[in-house]
């Protein structure tokens, strides 16, 4: 296990699911975390439970779709441990449904938080990390960006925005000391599905692999301690965007299998 000590690492979306789980492993291997997000009664209880493992950490309402939000956790960061090495921006929600059953306003919700939240966190960093000739940023996105599947598209597209923007900013960066990494997760157990049926009254079922969201925390740090363009945490996952530009209408017949459907919530929540 890779040692991150006196590394300093923001993250967004960091009450739950992936962002949490890299909050506590990193946390582990010594790096310094700010956590962001907007329940920050989750975020000060994951604070002091890595303060009290021994770790370094401190938290900060951030809403992603404020920029100065995501300037005041930089400055956070830089205030409380002196400087900031890493920003991992995975703040993110889906909505699962045909394009005639995704309201306008809804894709509009999910492309500030998914993609303009990437974006205004990379805005915030990249001064400082310019200034200081070094910096990580990481943009949790997701399998879907490498290869769409049904009833996901309004989420697809806001996933394949990140890895259009991480592929960009790596070129710009290229032979410098900044990094740009991109992580392609398959589905994991997190809130989302449970979010799903609280927030707009339906749940999501369908077929395909999972992984937990340890693993996907671990790859992350991994990719932390030694910097990779793009990581896959399910290492046979990243053969799908690769069959699917060999054989793109194979993998449309392939990937019908792993499509979501959604259904009425059983209860409210």
């Amino acid at each position: 296990m890779a040692s991150l000590a006196g590394k300093v690492v923001a993250i967004t979306g960091a009450s739950s699911g992936i962002g949490l789980a890299c909050a506590h492993e990193l946390g582990r291997r010594g790096a310094a975390v700010v956590l962001g997000a907007r329940r920050i009664d989750r975020l000060e209880t994951a604070a002091a439970e890595i303060q009290r493992a021994g770790g370094r950490a401190s938290a900060r309402a951030v809403d992603v779709t404020r920029e100065a939000d995501l300037e005041a956790l930089i400055a956070q960061a830089t205030t409380q441990f002196g400087r900031l090495d890493v920003m991992i921006c995975n703040a993110g929600f889906g909505y699962y449904g045909t394009i005639e059953q995704t309201p306008p306003d809804m894709m509009r919700q999910m492309m500030d938080v998914n993609y303009m939240g990437t974006f205004l966190a990379a805005r915030a960093a990249l001064p400082l990390f310019r200034a200081q000739r070094s910096g990580h940023l990481i943009f949790v996105s997701s399998i879907v960006a490498r290869r769409g599947i049904a009833f996901m598209g309004g989420y697809t597209a806001t996933k394949a925005a990140q890895s259009g923007l991480a592929e960009a900013l790596r070129t710009e960066f290229a032979g410098t000391s900044i990094h740009v990494s991109c992580i392609y997760p398959i589905s994991t157990e997190t809130e989302f599905h449970d979010a799903m049926a609280r927030h707009y009254g339906h749940q999501v079922t369908g077929l395909g692999p999972r992984q937990p969201v340890e693993v996907v925390a671990r790859a992350i740090a991994e990719c932390i301690a030694r910097p990779r363009p793009e990581v896959y945490p399910h290492a046979k996952s990243r053969a799908l965007g690769i069959l699917s530009l060999i054989a793109p209408a194979y993998t449309d017949r392939f990937v019908q299998k792993f499509a979501r459907h959604r259904d009425a919530a059983a209860h409210s929540q």
